[in-house]
């Protein structure tokens, strides 16, 4: 009987432009017309640290020139990554010993592409895409591959490349019994899975939705097969998962999307069919396999071009470009700082000297409002009103820069029409949003997430429903109206902490010097006289500035 190995069609192995690139690159799985395709992808840490090497280190540069200079060079991160009493350079990174094994698991993509060839040639109990996984998550495996290298004696007739991928034959072919893709689907975190996606080009709500399913899938999966004596028992092999366990695990999913914990992408998508939760399932399980630890880059192609970085391939360039956007965000942020310094400081400069001293006695120096209304023979409520109207003047001059009322209702209708689906959680409007949206009638979330989520008609929508078409454009109405408001009362609280915290560092300055006692002798004259000296002090800085 043919093996149907042979059948499946396994993508060629492009060569590597030059010597470098066998050390800074790693292969990635991905399709072209509908076929697999492997490509070298750069890692920039390790070509940033390669090139360091070439440029300070004499004998590694002089390996480099050398006409094959591969094997050469390959030993020389191996006595880094192995041998710890080779002296340390001044130059070389603190983590120089964890950057030799990663420039030699780059430098062994291409060992582990042949064996997993090598052992599906002979054996057809896995796909080649796993077996492929087995052998690179062994060398990923830093434990298993120091003492790997280290057990290899450069005496022995065979090469490094030979006595590796030897090795990885062996690994693969012990893991045949044990591996599965349903093992490494359950067992992989949330947070891992979420990298593993991002990196295979999947977004949000993609994202959310998937790693939402796959805690159903796991409970189902290990309940009817894994934990389950009548098909597996401990210590076989997990075996595949099969429509019934998905149609359960979609099940699930339909009925726990509407929880309040579920992520708002879940919530604001449709139900699931049995269909779709193994096309999801497949997808993770790819993105996991195309995922090995230690050998993958911090930031992805596709990870970028999603924030908006399409020219950017390389790490050094993303943190350029990250620290441009920041400069330019904290100029924005630092213009907005002025003019509301600016517009509090001009309503400091109406209020009278009672006041300041009130202020700066609770602001600065710290008095409680008790203590105020004792030393300024005053009681706490008329304390408290005092400083409640110094408050509202800045609140005022704070509302009339922002104008929320002007802007806000547009921002939730653009809001529900373009970001409802995939909200940006870090920002913190949208966060304040996705949280009123539970905070709704239950028949206002159903009916924005029919429209805004699923993108579905307000005519379809009162069909489903069983109302008329006017009923559904109040619901919908009434809703956003909510989420206004909502967001106003976040907004408004939000300001009012921008204003305690800003009257607290401008009279906290000045109100270090005012340790005093109160129950000393003349202590409302030395009151009177710190206040007055401060708020000198205090008037000449707002000058100043």
């Amino acid at each position: 009987m043919p093996n149907p190995f042979n059948q499946e069609i396994i993508p060629r192995l492009p060569e590597r432009r030059d010597n470098a690139e066998n050390f800074f690159t790693y292969l990635i799985l991905t399709t072209c017309n509908r076929r697999p395709v492997i490509q070298w992808q750069n890692d920039a840490e390790l070509k940033r640290n390669f090139e360091l090497y070439q440029e300070c280190n004499p004998t590694f540069s002089q390996l480099c020139s050398q006409p094959n200079p591969t094997k050469n060079v390959a030993e020389f991160w191996r006595q880094i990554a192995i041998n710890p009493s080779l002296s340390v350079q001044d130059w070389e990174p603190d983590n120089r010993k964890m950057l030799a094994l990663k420039h030699l698991a780059s430098y062994f993509e291409k060992g582990c592409y042949y064996a997993a060839i090598e052992v599906g040639s002979k054996s057809s109990a896995l796909s080649w895409e796993e077996y492929l996984y087995c052998a690179r998550v062994f060398i990923c495996n830093s434990e298993n591959f120091i003492k790997l290298l280290q057990s290899y004696n450069v005496s022995h007739q065979a090469s490094l490349d030979t006595y590796i991928q030897q090795i990885l034959i062996k690994t693969i072919q012990a893991s045949i019994s044990k591996f599965s893709r349903w093992r490494l689907l359950t067992h992989e975190s949330d947070k891992y899975l979420r990298e593993a996606l991002q990196r295979a080009g999947t977004q949000e709500p993609n994202i959310s939705q998937f790693i939402f399913a796959r805690k159903y899938f796991k409970q189902v999966y290990r309940f009817n097969k894994v934990n389950n004596p009548a098909i597996r028992q401990p210590g076989q092999k997990w075996p595949n998962a099969d429509s019934e366990d998905f149609q359960a695990a979609a099940e699930c999913y339909n009925a726990e999307k509407y929880l309040s914990s579920a992520p708002h992408e879940v919530s604001a998508g449709s139900s699931i069919s049995g269909e779709q939760m193994q096309a999801w399932m497949k997808i993770c399980i790819a993105a996991l396999q195309n995922y090995p630890k230690s050998i993958n880059p911090q930031y992805s192609i596709e990870a970028l071009q999603e924030q908006g970085y399409d020219g950017f391939l390389d790490k050094s360039q993303l943190e350029n470009a990250n620290i441009a956007k920041a400069k330019n965000y904290g100029t924005a942020v630092r213009e907005l700082h002025n003019q509301t310094d600016s517009a509090f400081r001009k309503q400091l400069e109406n209020l009278k000297p009672d006041q300041h001293k009130i202020l700066l006695l609770y602001y600065g120096a710290g008095f409680k409002q008790k203590q105020l209304a004792l030393q300024l023979n005053l009681n706490q409520s008329s304390i408290s009103r005092r400083l409640d109207a110094i408050k509202i003047q800045l609140l005022q001059a704070m509302v009339e820069m922002s104008q929320p009322h002007q802007w806000v209702a547009d921002y939730v209708v653009e809001w529900l029409q373009k970001k409802f689906r995939a909200p940006l959680h870090s920002d913190l409007i949208q966060v304040a949003l996705v949280q009123a949206i539970k905070e709704l009638e239950s028949e206002e979330q159903e009916v924005l997430h029919l429209r805004y989520g699923q993108q579905v008609a307000e005519e379809k929508i009162a069909t489903e429903l069983g109302v008329d078409l006017l009923a559904v454009s109040a619901i919908i109405s009434q809703a956003q109206q909510k989420l206004q408001a909502n967001l106003i009362k976040v907004l408004n609280t939000w300001v009012n902490q921008y204003v305690e915290k800003w009257l607290v560092n401008f009279y906290e300055a000045a109100g270090q010097t005012l340790n005093l006692s109160l129950g000393s002798k003349d202590t409302s004259k030395t009151i009177d006289t710190m206040v007055q000296e401060c708020l000198q002090t205090l008037m000449i800085g707002q000058k100043g500035e």
